[in-house]
């Protein structure tokens, strides 16, 4: 079920970016008009003045990379220019293995901010760095004044090389100040076991191999528990994204038919529609997908999908809210350009962009007591930073008053672990919600009893 589209859905990634891959000169735009040219004239006056007077010699590459990049970060959180070594890192990140801190990030109020939880076993996550941390200095240099681009290519280095972070947090007294040791980050994608009779499969992140680890451990679920098996549950908690062929791919191996995602640009004749074709890997079982403020993107399709199909239920948390799709444009030798060139829309025609995916049932996890201590954070208060929280972000049709996002939290051990309780507590018949199973599928359920039982 594999499909290669080449587009893929997150934020800038630690050297990794979302993106479409599209022809060099494709997609040129008409001819400017005369006062378009008058601004670029003035443009080039600026230029030749800098490069004659400013008080240092400046590099003129650097200058021009500054100012393209400055264009497209103006636009909205996610267009950015890549120069020649960011694509190629880019490139590297979507076949699940680049090195560097191992955490998603982006730009909000001039400082880079966490997106999401860093990656399982990653410098990031073994320094204790946490979704919502705003990192203020680089091997002591002010992040202010840099580009997204910029600032991520100074975390990146050798792997065994260290790199020294200053972050403010939330309800922190002072900046934290910490040291990493930058390693390949390798992204296993998709981890799998059976809890009892039940199977419970984690998807880390939309690479180049997920869909096929998925199948992977449907298969191994299945061999474990047989005829027992009571269902699954498809955990996309903290999930930043990544490809959007893979997040098709993931969801037609739930659906047996329907619309899994659209894409809609500037103009009618952009708009793209993708759908499932027939054959259900885990043959109709029941499916819980859970959700929460780290859920980005490509995760929010297939949540979006399986809910809006009545295939799975979705239980959790309001999700990040990134329904934008970028594309990225080579530009031969000088790297490519990452451009927002249209929103993705649910089957049922809802835009997240924004707003997030809302769970048909919601459990929320509370953090721990001496992480709420450590963020100075009062019982009332919550974190939900999402899309919506972002600067110059696009705006949705459906943005609401509370925008997107909610904890991304999730517990390192199992018995803390809200959310999969109750998961696994409705597949095992101790919890009953009218929303499990989905209506559609009760009914489909339904009549395939009766016909087990008329046959």
């Amino acid at each position: 079920m594999i499909r290669k589209l080449s587009i893929l859905f997150a934020g800038a990634l630690m050297g990794a970016a979302a993106v479409t891959v599209v022809g060099q000169n494709a997609g040129v735009a008409n001819a400017a008009g005369s006062d378009t040219y008058r601004q670029l004239a003035i443009f080039g006056d600026v230029f030749e003045r800098v490069r004659a007077q400013y008080v240092d010699q400046p590099d003129d590459q650097k200058l021009v990379e500054s100012a393209i990049n400055g264009m497209l970060t103006s636009l909205d959180p996610h267009s950015s220019y890549m120069n020649a070594k960011e694509a190629q890192d880019m490139r590297s990140q979507t076949r699940g293995q680049f090195g560097g801190l191992g955490i998603q990030v982006t730009m909000k109020d001039e400082v880079v901010l966490v997106e999401g939880s860093p990656f399982a076993d990653s410098p990031a996550e073994k320094a204790g760095i946490l979704s919502g941390d705003l990192i203020v200095e680089i091997d002591g240099d002010q992040v202010r004044g840099l580009t997204l681009s910029e600032a991520v290519e100074k975390m990146k280095g050798e792997i065994g090389s260290d790199v020294k972070l200053t972050v403010v947090r939330e309800g922190a007294e002072k900046p934290i100040r910490m040291s990493l040791t930058r390693d390949l980050i390798t992204v296993k994608s998709v981890k799998s076991e059976a809890i009892d009779d039940v199977g419970y499969i984690k998807v880390n992140s939309f690479n180049e191999q997920t869909t096929v680890g998925l199948e992977e451990a449907i298969a191994e679920i299945d061999k474990q528990v047989g005829d027992k098996l009571k269902g699954y549950i498809l955990d996309l908690r903290s999930n930043p994204g990544g490809l959007l062929d893979e997040a098709v791919s993931v969801s037609d191996a739930f659906l047996q038919q329907g619309e899994i995602v659209s894409t809609r640009g500037r103009n009618a004749d952009e708009t793209r529609r993708y759908n499932a074709r027939e054959g259900d890997d885990i043959d109709g079982k029941p499916l819980v997908v859970l959700l929460n403020g780290g859920s980005a993107s490509a995760s929010e399709i297939v949540a979006g999908a399986l809910q809006d199909q009545h295939r799975a239920t979705v239980v959790g948390s309001r999700s990040f809210g990134k329904g934008s799709v970028q594309t990225i444009i080579p530009l031969g030798s000088a790297g490519a350009m990452r451009l927002t060139t249209a929103l993705y829309y649910t089957p049922s025609g809802r835009s997240i962009q924004g707003r997030g995916i809302d769970p048909d049932i919601v459990v929320e996890q509370p953090l721990p007591p001496e992480i709420r201590e450590q963020m100075g954070l009062e019982p009332e208060d919550e974190i939900a930073r999402g899309e919506s929280s972002l600067r110059g972000h696009i705006t949705g049709n459906e943005e609401t008053e509370e925008g997107s996002g909610s904890s991304s939290y999730v517990p390192s051990e199992r018995a803390d672990d809200l959310q999969l309780k109750y998961a696994l507590d409705l597949l095992n018949g101790v919890e009953v919600n009218a929303m499990f199973p989905p209506k559609e599928q009760a009914k489909a359920d339904t009549r395939s009893e009766t016909n087990s039982a008329a046959n």
